[in-house]
C-alpha cells in the first residue's frame, strides 16, 4: 500500500470520527448533571499486540500512568481527554511464529499518548437526581482518535490511533469518582515494534503488502482512574 493511500484512509477515519461527534452532540439529551468537567489520573498496564503477538490481549503487561480531564455533557454522554505515558516489549521467543530465516527479534520501547475520546453511559451516572432514575454507577463505551509518539535508538515513532474501549464507573461519593477501563488502540503504521532499524526487525518482518487491518501494530491499556468534579453548573436544564 503506498503512502497516498494511507493519508486517504487516515483522513477518512478522521473525517468519520468527527461527523460522528458531531451527530451524537446533536441529539436529544437528558438533565445534566451537577457538575460540568472532572480532572484526575489514572494508572494501570500497557500491552503490545503486532506481528509478534497476534492473539493476547494482556501479554508483557508493562506499568502506564496517565491524566484525565473530563467534560460532562450530560448524564449519558461525556468528552474526555488524556495524556497517557506506558510501555510495550515483547521477545520473539515467545511466539509461535516462524520469521524469515528463523529470524530473532526483541524489542523495549516507551510511548506517549494525547488522545479524545466520546463516551457513552448505559446508566443516566450521577449520585443524585433520583427522580430521573439516575445510578451512581454506570458502565460505558469510548472511542475517539489519538497521536501516538514512541522514541526509538533510531527509529521515533509517530502516528494516530483509533482507540475503542470499554469501563465502568462509580461515584464513590459527591464529586468523587472511581472508574476502570479497558481499550485497544488501533495504529496504522507498522513500525511501533521497530525502535531500530539496523537489523531484522518487527517493521514489516513477512513483506507482504498491507491492508487497512493487516500487518499493523497495536496497543492495549488497562487503567483504574481517580477524578474529582467541579465546575458547578449555574442551570438545570434539558434539550428537545
Amino acid at each position: 500500500m503506498n503512502d497516498t493511500s494511507i493519508n486517504m484512509q487516515r483522513k477518512s477515519g478522521l473525517l468519520l470520527f468527527v461527523v460522528f461527534v458531531l451527530i451524537m452532540l446533536s441529539r436529544g439529551t437528558a438533565v445534566a448533571q451537577e457538575y460540568r468537567y472532572e480532572i484526575g489520573g489514572m494508572a494501570g498496564g500497557s500491552m503490545y499486540m503486532g506481528d509478534a503477538n497476534q492473539l493476547s490481549l494482556t501479554k508483557d503487561w508493562h506499568p502506564s500512568v496517565g491524566l484525565i480531564f473530563r467534560n460532562n455533557l450530560n448524564f449519558r454522554w461525556a468528552f474526555k481527554a488524556d495524556l497517557l505515558m506506558g510501555g510495550v516489549s515483547y521477545d520473539t521467543k515467545n511466539t509461535k511464529n516462524v520469521f524469515p530465516n528463523n529470524a530473532y527479534a526483541y524489542f523495549q520501547r516507551n510511548f506517549y499518548e494525547l488522545g479524545g475520546h466520546l463516551e457513552f453511559n448505559f446508566f443516566p451516572y450521577s449520585d443524585k437526581f433520583a427522580y430521573l432514575d439516575t445510578s451512581r454507577i454506570s458502565p460505558y463505551i469510548f472511542t475517539g482518535i489519538g497521536l501516538t509518539v514512541a522514541p526509538g535508538i533510531d527509529n521515533t515513532f509517530f502516528g494516530v490511533n483509533f482507540p475503542l474501549g470499554i469501563g465502568v464507573k462509580y461515584k464513590l461519593k459527591n464529586r468523587l469518582n472511581l472508574g476502570l477501563e479497558f481499550a485497544v488502540h488501533k495504529l496504522f503504521d507498522d513500525d511501533f515494534d521497530a525502535p531500530y532499524s539496523k537489523g531484522f526487525n518487527l517493521d514489516n518482518p513477512y513483506e507482504i503488502k498491507s491492508g487497512l487491518f493487516k500487518n499493523k501494530d497495536w496497543y492495549n491499556t488497562l487503567f483504574i482512574s481517580v477524578t474529582w468534579e467541579f465546575g458547578l453548573r449555574d442551570e438545570r436544564c434539558t434539550t428537545d
